[in-house]
């Protein structure tokens, strides 16, 4: 008899059909493909984790690594520029900078660096960036001072905002600014920088302007003169007074105080020598002197 080869049975066993089905499910076909090899990683990494020497030889081998890449020479800063303020300035920049270069940028913050060369009186707004080479850029927008403050603690610059600038020793250091003095007198830098303007013809006579119990201004002219200005609308007043000075040579003579506090009957003081000559004259018309 011939042997009959036994034909293979095609219909797959009672596992095989429910293996099949679940390999056509997304979730568990994602499970075994994915799933369980990832557990048995986690479960490998957890055991290896678990021993405080593979932790400490893990922890110093990351450590060295980004060391190694924070100082590669293309993250290193080796120089800082400066441009936009004078060398004092540049040299106060430098100090509150504070970098002992070479330095890796990756040690310091720009944003904390612009603000604290911000934080620096003289400085309006400052710029930060890091250019190719290793340079540090800063780019400085400085204040600049339009007046001298005469305070209690000296002479200092100020800006058009009244913002301090700079401590200065004598006033000859910067005689082309114009001198305000008197307490509150750098809270209101716009009037006085007015009042300056409108004292341009009688420019090369102004010495300054001080402000008066923290409410109004006097404007100091040479040989002790002084007028004293409202508190309401003090510029106008002034321009009245250099009309009046211009017309009939006001301050060519013996005045020492025009006042013009009250605009609707200003008055004027003349000075000591000029004083004791007009009661002089005035004894002397009314018949009791001697």
């Amino acid at each position: 008899m011939l042997a009959m080869k036994m034909r293979r049975d095609p219909t797959p066993s009672r596992w095989g059909y429910r293996y099949q089905r679940w390999m056509l499910s997304p979730f568990y076909r994602t499970l075994i493909k994915v799933g369980i090899p990832m557990t048995v990683a986690g479960l490998v990494t957890a055991a290896w984790l678990a021993s405080p020497d593979n932790r400490a030889t893990l922890v110093a081998n990351y450590e060295s690594l980004r060391e190694a890449i924070e100082h590669r020479p293309e993250f290193m800063v080796t120089a800082v520029a400066i441009d936009g303020a004078e060398q004092r300035l540049s040299d106060e920049v430098r100090e509150v900078l504070g970098l002992a270069l070479p330095l890796s940028s990756f040690d310091f913050s720009l944003e904390e660096l612009r603000e604290k060369v911000e934080a620096l009186n003289a400085v309006e707004s400052a710029t930060l960036r890091i250019k190719p080479g290793g340079v540090l850029q800063v780019h400085i927008v400085a204040r600049t001072p339009v007046a001298v403050w005469r305070g209690d603690n000296g002479l200092h610059l100020i800006d058009a905002e009244g913002n301090f600038v700079t401590a200065i020793e004598a006033r000859s250091d910067r005689a082309d600014l114009p001198l305000i003095a008197g307490d509150g007198a750098e809270d209101h830098i716009a009037e006085a920088m007015a009042l300056f303007a409108a004292a341009t013809p009688v420019w090369d006579r102004v010495r300054g302007l001080v402000r008066m119990g923290e409410r109004r201004w006097d404007l100091v002219l040479d040989r002790d003169q002084r007028i004293q200005l409202p508190e309401e609308n003090p510029v106008r007043a002034l321009e009245r007074v250099i009309v009046m000075a211009q017309s009939q040579d006001l301050l060519e003579r013996d005045v020492s105080v025009i006042d013009f506090r009250h605009s609707s009957r200003p008055t004027i003081r003349l000075n000591e020598q000029a004083a004791a000559e007009m009661r002089r004259i005035n004894a002397a018309v009314s018949g009791t002197g001697n």
